[in-house]
């Protein structure tokens, strides 16, 4: 059984992770959990949600890490660096979005990668964050073992996500079709999702 853990700190955007939880929990070889540093974290929709995980309590690696984007993205957690090193040294699966994508920015994370986010600008501050050319103005960026998007790349980032997971990038783009088109451009592209 493979496992994607979602990191959700509190105030975490709902709607950027909705597609990919859904696809992934229907299968049959992928279970799902989530971690945060507080036992219960409400998302920006008011969504209330009982933590898996706390990040003290995690010593291992998963098959998906996603780190889902919000409004406490300044967290510092030595717990959450970690977490995330460990699965970024080892070139294991991580997808960022949104706020998720500032913190590793701030962390040096996105060094050697390209990558995207909300705004570039946002981090010209950031000490760690040296390679600015880098950043691509698209909704969503694969390279290698990390996919990062903005906010309202929600899509776009389940696509390259599922494209971690081994899905082929045909296999992907099918299955997030089917809410990027709806169900009656989907049905004149594929045919009926339903029956088949």
């Amino acid at each position: 059984m493979k496992t994607a853990l979602f990191v959700l700190l509190d105030q975490y955007a709902d709607w950027e992770g909705a597609y990919l939880l859904s696809l992934l929990n229907q299968r049959e070889d992928w279970q799902i959990k989530t971690a945060s540093n507080l036992p219960k974290v409400e998302s920006i929709g008011g969504l209330q949600t009982v933590i898996d995980l706390n990040f003290s309590k995690i010593d291992q690696v998963y098959d998906l890490l996603v780190l889902i984007g919000g409004n406490s993205w300044n967290i510092h957690s030595k717990e959450l660096y970690q977490i995330i090193q460990n699965q970024m040294t080892r070139g294991l699966p991580v997808a960022a979005i949104c706020g998720a994508v500032d913190y590793l920015a701030q962390h040096g994370f996105l060094e050697g990668y390209k990558h995207t986010g909300n705004a570039r600008f946002l981090w010209h501050d950031f000490p760690n964050y040296q390679t600015p050319d880098n950043f691509y103005e698209r909704q969503a960026v694969s390279d290698r073992n990390l996919v990062t998007a903005n906010g309202t790349a929600s899509l776009e980032f389940t696509e390259y996500a599922l494209q971690l997971t081994s899905d082929s990038l045909i296999q992907a783009k099918k299955e997030v079709d089917l809410y990027r088109l709806g169900y009656y451009g989907y049905r004149d592209k594929y045919g009926n999702p339903f029956t088949q």
